[in-house]
């Protein structure tokens, strides 16, 4: 043995050859950074034997190596620059010392290689890898950019493009395609992997593969000339821009790091990277989407511990085809979980399984699953008029038409037909479950189960808890929705739950600021152009159907008079009251029309300025056409839900700041970047928003800072400080 450590450990294996195996415990190998540390003392043992002639590199896991311990980024991150500065620096000597080994190296790879485990295998002058093989450099898609060596080592080992395309997607390479464009130089099966990379190290030993002008390459500047550079660089920025806007910097960065090191040797440009990886850790966007995916692990961990709570579902129903229903079908079959779709009306059901034979048949065109798999699909979705068989069902998603009689009816009427431990749920978006319970004889088996719409693409799922609800049915619907490969979060019961209670008081703030003057156009246009929203709230509001949201700000107003109650005809009144309900009729507050690709295409209509007049611009103080700065509207548009979102918080509405945060990410498309509501408090300073905040006041009750959020800013608090703190 020449070193054992926790996470790893270096042996002699043969004829010079060595072994150094990573193998941390639990299920998975990370570079943190005592498994870093680790890797520094192995190599330091490994110089000092002069009997060893080359290295193989191993997994004692299915994967290599995930990655970098993405738990310790915040922590590490807070640190000063110069701190961060010399830890990266630290971690690049260890993967230079591994480089420069006065021996042939040898990567075995097997499952994922990703991030810091990428960079590692760069850093070796061989790779071999198995069919499992996933490769890549993803920490774009953290807000950061490789920053020990992916983007020194990679443009040199495979070319400029093909690299900047790789590290600014954030792609991950299968092993037949990693070996196409020269990022590993074997491929085998996985039960002769562990042969042919003693093969592969014995030729290096014997001098029949050149190892160090393989070394050389990686270490000298890029091979492009003048004209070539200028042509790659240019292109690749213009690419870049395109698809990453100005709100995601890590993509264009490691574009300009791999740009401005190009004529540098390998020492200088890791330099290099190192000051712009710097750069980008202190970047806020970077707290923000590091912290979406560790609030993502909290939602995931939830998600198991509930599967180990509850009894799995085997098979389910699903009340209600349509649409909707037919997209719920269409996720539980997809993954596994056979389901009976019932519904009163043959049409519906035709409706339901042509749903959910689109959405397989796109999955086909793009290879996704072939013929078999789509059939297998298709059959365990069962389209029936009947009841017959729903007794066998553990989990039942009524969605029937969003009316508390007809909800209530057929909820009482199913519960009837099901064994005692079945679990009966409700995908409704805002009729309390408590006033649905009341028809029921188990309350205790009831919860409601709120997809979004299109079910396949939305990844959230409201879990609501009635105050009869067992914490035993809780966890059954969680773990069914993780199965179903939705993320899960439990609200408790309460008119609009989460989502939809802090979408209206953003609505009411839009209603306010046409009513004080604003310009629809200039709103949407601020909303996503420079605060990040997918869509602005006029065209939102077209999406989800304008009669929709009439119906639905009538039930928020009647739960939460004092907010969400209005003492005017507004915008959303004057559209429904003419019939434009957005894109289901073709007209709202924008005209909808059909592209080639069969999308809808949004265009302004002309017509709506006059339909509009009469609630434009009313407000008693502030007069007409008022033309509001990009920071007011957003303001404006902003406080009322982040209030909202904070009081459902010190309601307990939600449980947790990450709850609430990934629920406005994955059920609202709140802007990644910037994290969520509370990611973006503690960004912007709890002191600076209070301040901001009650200079609005005047506005009314849902323009007033909840008292908890004040006290939090009076005592200089965020809302993740343990989260920053956690390294």
């Amino acid at each position: 043995m020449i070193y054992q450590g926790d996470t790893l450990s270096v042996r002699y294996l043969d004829d010079g050859l060595a072994e150094l195996n990573l193998d941390a415990p639990g299920s998975v190998n990370k570079f943190d950074l005592s498994t870093l540390e680790s890797l520094n003392q192995a190599l330091n043992a490994l110089a000092q034997k002069s009997d060893v002639k080359a290295l193989l590199l191993t997994s004692a896991k299915s994967a290599f190596v995930v990655g970098a311990d993405i738990t310790e980024f915040l922590g590490l991150f807070a640190k000063p620059e110069e701190e961060l500065s010399q830890w990266v620096t630290h971690a690049n000597d260890i993967f230079n010392k591994l480089e420069d080994l006065p021996f042939p190296t040898i990567s075995v790879v097997t499952g994922y290689a990703l991030g810091g485990g990428c960079e590692c295998i760069l850093a070796t002058d061989f790779r071999i890898a198995d069919t499992t093989a996933r490769i890549g450099l993803p920490e774009t898609k953290l807000g950061i950019m490789p920053g020990f060596g992916g983007t020194v080592r990679m443009p040199r080992l495979v070319g400029a493009d093909t690299a900047m395309e790789l590290i600014t997607a954030g792609k991950e390479s299968k092993a037949d395609a990693a070996l196409k464009i020269g990022l590993v130089d074997a491929v085998t099966a996985p039960d002769d992997l562990r042969d042919a990379a003693i093969a592969l190290a014995k030729q290096a030993i014997e001098g029949k593969l050149d190892w160090q002008s393989r070394r050389a390459q990686k270490k000298a500047p890029l091979q492009l000339n003048k004209m070539e550079a200028t042509m790659s660089f240019t292109m690749a920025k213009g690419m870049v821009a395109q698809v990453a806007g100005p709100h995601y910097p890590a993509p264009m960065t490691a574009v300009v790091s791999i740009e401005e090191a190009a004529r540098l040797d390998r020492n200088g440009a890791l330099l290099v990277e190192n000051k712009h990886f710097v750069k980008l850790a202190k970047n806020q966007v970077t707290q923000a989407l590091v912290g979406i995916f560790l609030n993502d692990q909290y939602l995931k961990s939830k998600a198991k511990q509930a599967a180990k709570e509850g009894k799995a579902t085997e098979r389910a129903a699903v009340l209600g085809a349509g649409i909707m229903g037919g997209g719920i079908a269409y996720q539980s079959a997809s993954k596994g979980v056979p389901v009976l779709m019932k519904d009163i009306s043959q049409a519906s059901l035709e409706t339901g399984m042509k749903e959910a034979s689109k959405l397989l048949n796109k999955q086909l065109e793009r290879g996704r699953i072939n013929g078999m798999q789509m059939a297998d699909v298709l059959a365990s979705i069962t389209p029936s008029l009947h009841y017959a068989g729903i007794e066998h069902a553990d989990v039942v998603v009524e969605a029937v038409v969003e009316n508390p009689k007809i909800k209530a009816a057929v909820l009482s009427e199913v519960e009837g037909m099901l064994p005692d431990d079945a679990v009966l749920t409700s995908n409704t978006s805002t009729i309390p479950i408590d006033m649905l319970a009341q028809s029921l004889k188990r309350p205790q088996n009831f919860c409601g189960m709120h997809f979004f719409n299109p079910v396949h693409r939305m990844p959230l799922v409201e879990v609501i808890r009635g105050k009869d609800t067992s914490e035993e049915t809780v966890a059954r619907v969680v773990a069914y929705a993780a199965k179903m490969g939705k993320s899960p979060v439990v609200v408790n019961d309460c008119p609009g739950f989460f989502v939809n209670r802090v979408l209206f008081p953003y609505f009411g703030g839009f209603s306010m600021l046409l009513r004080d003057g604003a310009d629809f156009t200039k709103i949407d246009k601020v909303m996503e152009k420079k605060f990040g929203w997918p869509m602005g709230p006029a065209y939102l509001l077209d999406v989800v159907g304008i009669d929709t949201a009439h119906h639905a700000q009538a039930v928020m107003a009647e739960g939460f008079p004092e907010r969400m109650a209005k003492s005017y005809r507004d915008a959303v009144d004057v559209m429904f009251e003419n019939n434009r309900y957005g894109q289901k009729n073709s007209v709202g507050f924008y005209k909808y029309s059909v592209d080639r690709k069969g999308k809808p295409k949004k265009e302004v209509d002309a017509d709506v300025a006059g339909l509009l007049a009469p609630v434009l611009g009313t407000a008693p103080v502030l007069g007409t056409a008022t033309d509001y700065s990009d920071e007011a509207i957003i303001n404006r548009m902003m406080v009322p839900m982040i209030n909202e979102v904070v009081r459902c918080l010190e309601e307990g509405i939600i449980a947790t700041p990450q709850e609430a945060d990934m629920a406005l990410v994955y059920g609202l498309g709140f802007p990644p970047f910037r994290g969520g509501v509370f990611r973006y408090l503690d960004t912007i300073g709890l002191a600076n928003y209070v301040a901001m905040a009650d200079e609005l006041a005047n506005l009314g009750p849902a323009y007033e800072v909840p008292q908890g959020l004040r006290e939090k800013a009076a005592k200089g608090e965020g809302y993740f400080d343990a989260q920053r703190q956690s390294a």
